[in-house]
């Protein structure tokens, strides 16, 4: 289904999502769902086999391709979870990003999906974001961090934590068919933000807040990332 009526001459646009263990299901699904309405869109998720792939919501996705039978992508999006830690060591996985983002017109990621871009190579010299916890990491990977949502450097589009992922497919969404196409998917969708409170960011969120986050989830995993990064 599209909110806006096609032109007959729409480009078919493949738009392929790398799917792993451990991660995170609004990564993926925020701009699955708004890509899915861009007319002329056909998403696949791929992984490396068709079994079920965990999510870190307590359910699990199915993908719809095996590395080896993926279409080739016109946009190749990666996004991110606690599971790319693992996913940075594996060797098919790289290889899968290398392969699909050689023929892709765009190259994006959510969150720390951007450290699976830089692992292959894709972020070297080019300005980048991830969730705000990891953004010092990106150095790692020959990455220049930028504080913003999204972050366009060329044809690679990288979106901050989580639900930044809504704002990078909105965006492509627009450079792709248009504003007004985008306007009326956004609407679709009614993606109106107003969060119950004014604390998204580190820039606006109460300084206990953060600092509790980061001691018990961010610190911690920050350092298994940076580790993974380094092996």
């Amino acid at each position: 289904m599209t909110e806006t009526t096609a032109p007959e001459n729409t480009p078919q646009t493949t738009v392929v999502f790398l799917l792993f263990p451990g991660i995170t299901q609004l990564d993926f699904t925020a701009p699955a769902q708004a890509l899915s309405r861009m007319p002329g869109a056909v998403l696949a998720g791929a992984a490396a086999s068709r079994a079920p792939i965990a999510t870190d919501s307590g359910f699990s996705i199915i993908p719809t391709h095996d590395f080896a039978d993926c279409p080739q992508a016109d946009i190749l999006c990666v996004p991110g979870g606690h599971g790319v830690a693992a996913a940075l060591g594996d060797a098919a996985t790289i290889a899968f990003i290398e392969r699909h983002a050689a023929g892709a017109q765009w190259v994006t990621s959510v969150c720390t999906g951007a450290f699976l871009l830089g692992r292959a190579g894709l972020l070297q010299g080019r300005r980048a974001t991830t969730h705000w916890a990891y953004a010092h990491l990106l150095p790692l990977v020959g990455a220049e961090a930028v504080k913003a949502r999204v972050v366009e450097d060329g044809r690679v589009v990288t979106s901050g934590g989580v639900t930044s992922g809504l704002d990078f497919a909105l965006t492509l969404i627009g450079r792709l068919r248009g504003p007004v196409v985008a306007q009326a998917i956004q609407l679709a969708i009614e993606y109106d933000p107003a969060p119950p409170f004014a604390g998204g960011h580190p820039d606006r969120a109460p300084q206990t807040v953060t600092a509790g986050l980061k001691a018990r989830v961010y610190d911690a995993a920050a350092a298994h990332m940076e580790a993974a990064l380094r092996a």
